[in-house]
């Protein structure tokens, strides 16, 4: 959004990892300058226009994916979109064939991709039709340009029901914080008016999905955990990570020292329809190999789409230390069990990262093939994970 800005916004206390990397290099390919030198403040002004970026790479970051082909479809040229070798299968057809539909040229259907701006100029506001079952981040991706198009956007999903509605709503709000006029038609379908993204000074939220694997050692290991810093009202999906460790038998409380987690080391199992909140299921399916009682994870089928196929990913890292984990149509069943040590393979993926690090808090001799995956939103996870421990 300040890459779009009607002048410079200043970020405080802005990610250090690689996936907000990525997007700074991606802004700055597209004539954004993007002041990073104080880690804990970023500078960005946005350029008259946006010139061709030539190549960005996404790495493996939804976000970069997403999100700035459509300031891409702005920019006047071509610009090349590549990554890893496993962003290729992350999903992002439905996103490529709404700037399509506003009429940006996109020559292909999946990484490597190309989009040439700008649309032509049209009074009329254009209708985009998509299906974003896969993700909420095509919508998101859509949204924050929509402004910016010359008559905005008019925007509806059809498909099977939308995950991660919350993120959706985090945008809208986002957008609304900066003058942008986004009116829901229904709950699949936004007008968003064309106008000026006005600049600003916004303080960003601490990462809620990573602090919950924090959280859930307390239950994992037996003990308490306290993450300062707590927003008092987050946006975040991952606000919802204290209620789901209620669900496995911990406590919590806020307070002016931050949030804080208790729990016995006795888990018991859930059922948990993770719709809404899909990145907690490492973690949940976690807690969930550790209980002493069945546990099902519902809702999350997209989740296939994610960094891995998280779904088998889980359910097989689980099961090689003797779980027992089933993928469902939608989830995971998850059936007591006595696990042992082994190694647990990441997948090139953070969030089994951190499930396998929690399960080694309780398990013995579990090794994580690769723990450098981290670098992706917490590069000093393995250092904080030892701190903790100590």
């Amino acid at each position: 959004m300040a890459a779009l800005a009607d002048g410079p916004s200043r970020l405080d206390g802005p990610l250090a990892a690689r996936d907000t990397a990525l997007m700074a290099a991606a802004l700055r390919r597209l004539g954004v300058q993007v002041d990073d030198t104080d880690p804990a403040c970023w500078e960005v002004a946005p350029p008259q226009r946006l010139r061709s970026g030539g190549l960005v790479d996404c790495g493996l970051a939804g976000t970069v994916l997403r999100f700035v082909p459509p300031l891409a479809a702005l920019a006047e040229g071509t610009t090349l979109f590549t990554g890893d070798p496993a962003a290729a299968a992350r999903p992002i057809g439905p996103l490529l064939a709404g700037l399509r539909q506003i009429g940006v040229a996109v020559a292909g259907q999946n990484l490597p991709f190309a989009v040439t701006g700008p649309p032509a100029a049209s009074r009329k506001q254009p209708e985009v039709v998509i299906d974003a079952s896969g993700s909420s981040q095509f919508i998101s991706g859509l949204l924050l340009a929509a402004a910016r198009f010359p008559a905005g956007l008019r925007l509806r999903h059809e498909g099977p029901p939308l995950p991660s509605l919350p993120h959706i709503d985090m945008t809208i709000q986002a957008l609304a914080d900066r003058g942008v006029v986004v009116e829901l038609l229904s709950p699949a379908a936004w007008r968003v008016e064309a106008g000026p993204v006005r600049a600003c000074r916004e303080a960003i939220e601490p990462d809620l999905t990573t602090a919950a694997v924090f959280l859930a050692a307390a239950l994992a290991a037996g003990g308490t955990v306290t993450v300062p810093a707590w927003p008092d009202r987050p946006s975040q999906p991952g606000r919802a990570a204290p209620g789901l460790l209620t669900c496995f038998g911990g406590s919590w409380r806020q307070d002016a020292d931050g949030l804080t987690v208790t729990g016995d080391g006795n888990l018991r199992g859930a059922d948990l329809d993770l719709r809404q909140t899909s990145e907690l299921t490492p973690v949940a399916a976690a807690l969930a190999a550790l209980a002493d009682s069945p546990s099902v994870i519902r809702g999350v089928a997209h989740i296939r789409g994610h960094e891995t196929d998280r779904l088998a990913a889980l359910a097989r890292e689980i099961n090689s230390l003797g779980g027992r984990c089933a993928e469902t149509a939608d989830g995971l069943a998850i059936e007591p069990a006595r696990l042992h040590g082994g190694l647990w393979r990441t997948y090139g993926d953070h969030r089994l990262a951190h499930a396998g690090a929690l399960i080694g808090l309780r398990v013995p001799g579990v090794e994580l093939d690769d723990v450098s995956v981290v670098s992706k939103t917490m590069p000093q996870f393995a250092a904080a994970w030892r701190e903790l421990l100590r």
